[in-house]
C-alpha cells in the first residue's frame, strides 16, 4: 500500500531525495546553498501527514489487500475464481469548487467523502463493487494537520463505499497554488461479471424510474452557486438560514457532504431486477440519466413526486436562474436513478427503505428515441 509525499523535482521519483544546490556567495565567502524547503517544500511536513493518515488507511483495509502504505504501488490480490468473466471498471473524479468553500470555511473532513462519491457511484453504475482507490492531494503548502483531515475523510468515504484506500499522493505546489489552496482528485478500480454489467440493452418498455433522495447539492454546480450566493458580497457563508433548519448556516449547508450509494446500489442489484443504474452528477437529471437509455424507449420522470430541498429553491431565485438551467446543472434532490421491471418495483422500494435510503418511484420507461421527458411540476413551500 502507497501513500507518500512528492518530494522531489521534475524527473525524480517519489520518495526521492534532492540535494541543496550552490546559489552564489555568502557575506562570510562560503557559498550559501539553498535547500528544497527554501523553495516552498517540507519533506518534514509531508511524513507527518503520512504519519497522521496511516490510522485512517488502515481502518479502510479489505482483506485483499497486501502490504503496507510507504511503498511504490500499492497491491490487491483479485480473488479470480470468484468469477467466471471478471471485468475491471475504472472512474477518475475531483470535487470541483466546492473545495473553494471547505478552504473558506477552513472545514476538511468531508470533501473527502465527496471525493469519493464521486467516483465509486461512477462504478457501481455499470454494476460493478468498488474494491480500492488511489488519491491525490496537491497543495500550495502541506499542513499536517489539513492533510489529515482531508485524507479521513477520503478514509470514511471508503468504509460508506466498503473499498480500501489503497494509497495516493500528496504533492506540495508552491508558487503554483496559495500556501492555503489545495485540490484532490482520485481513481477508483470496481470489479463486475461480465454478464451483469448494466447496459442501456437492458432498459425495457414498461419498466419503472426509481429516485434515491439525495443529501443537497452534492459536488456539482458550485461555481453557479458562489456566483449567484457569494458573489458581490451578496450572502455570507455563516448566515443563518432558517428553512435549512436547526440554525444551520448556509456554509454547513453547501458543505454537506454528497451521499455515497454504492453499497445500498449492490445490495438492490442482489435483490431486485435492476436493469440501469444513473449517477446524477453535471448534468443534472436529463443529461445523466439519457446515458443509460437504449435508442428504442424513452424515460418520463414526473417532478411531482418530490420536492427539492429548500437549497434548490435558495440559489433558483437568488439567481433568478430559469428551470431548464436548474435541471441541466444540479440534482434537484435525487442523487440516483434505478430502472427496474416493473414486477420488482414494489421489492426494489423496499429494499432500499429498508437500508435507509430515501426513495420514490418517479417515473416509467415508454417507446420512443432515447429521451427523457420532464413532466410536472415540484411541489414548493
Amino acid at each position: 500500500m502507497t501513500h507518500v509525499t512528492e518530494r522531489s523535482g521534475a524527473g525524480s521519483g517519489p520518495g526521492g531525495t534532492h540535494q541543496p544546490w550552490t546559489a552564489g556567495m555568502g557575506r562570510s565567502g562560503r557559498k550559501r546553498t539553498v535547500s528544497y524547503a527554501d523553495a516552498g517544500v517540507s519533506i518534514h511536513a509531508g511524513d507527518r501527514a503520512v504519519e497522521l493518515l496511516r490510522p485512517k488507511v488502515k481502518s479502510t483495509r479489505r482483506p485483499e489487500v497486501m502490504g503496507d502504505i510507504g511503498g511504490f504501488a500499492g497491491l490487491f490480490r483479485l480473488d479470480v475464481q470468484k468469477y467466471k468473466n471478471p471485468i475491471l471498471a475504472s472512474s477518475t473524479d475531483g470535487v470541483g469548487t466546492k473545495l473553494v468553500i471547505a478552504q473558506q470555511m477552513d472545514i476538511h473532513d468531508t470533501v473527502g467523502i465527496d471525493l469519493v462519491a464521486m467516483v465509486v457511484d461512477d462504478l457501481v453504475a455499470c454494476g460493478a463493487e468498488p474494491l480500492f482507490l488511489l488519491d491525490y492531494i496537491a497543495c500550495g503548502e502541506v499542513v499536517p494537520d489539513k492533510v489529515a483531515e482531508i485524507g479521513a475523510g477520503i478514509a470514511d468515504g471508503c468504509r460508506y463505499a466498503g473499498c480500501a484506500l489503497l494509497g495516493g499522493e500528496t504533492a506540495e505546489h508552491p508558487g503554483v497554488l496559495r500556501p492555503d489552496e489545495y485540490d484532490v482528485s482520485a481513481t477508483g478500480v470496481g470489479v463486475v461479471e461480465e454478464s451483469e454489467i448494466l447496459r442501456p440493452e437492458r432498459v425495457e418498455i414498461g419498466d419503472v424510474v426509481i429516485a434515491m433522495g439525495s443529501s443537497g447539492l452534492h459536488s456539482n454546480g458550485y461555481s453557479l452557486v458562489r456566483h449567484v450566493l457569494l458573489g458581490a458580497g451578496r450572502m455570507r457563508l455563516d448566515t443563518v438560514i432558517e428553512d435549512f433548519g436547526r440554525q444551520r448556516t448556509l456554509g454547513e449547508e453547501l458543505l454537506t457532504p454528497t451521499k455515497i450509494y454504492a453499497q445500498d446500489c449492490l445490495k438492490l442489484i442482489a435483490e431486485a431486477d435492476v436493469r440501469a443504474l444513473a449517477h446524477v452528477t453535471g448534468g443534472g437529471i436529463p443529461g445523466n440519466l439519457v446515458r443509460v437509455l437504449p435508442e428504442t424507449v424513452d424515460a418520463v420522470v414526473d417532478r411531482a413526486s418530490w420536492k427539492p430541498a429548500p437549497i434548490f429553491d435558495l440559489v433558483q431565485s437568488k439567481g433568478r436562474i430559469e428551470d431548464p438551467d436548474m435541471e441541466s446543472t444540479f440534482n434537484m434532490g435525487v442523487g440516483m436513478f434505478a430502472i427496474v421491471s416493473a414486477e420488482d418495483a414494489d421489492r426494489a422500494l423496499a429494499c432500499l427503505t429498508g437500508r435507509g435510503v430515501e426513495a420514490w418511484q418517479a417515473g416509467e420507461i415508454i417507446e420512443g428515441t432515447g429521451e427523457v421527458h420532464m413532466i410536472g411540476q415540484h411541489t414548493r413551500g
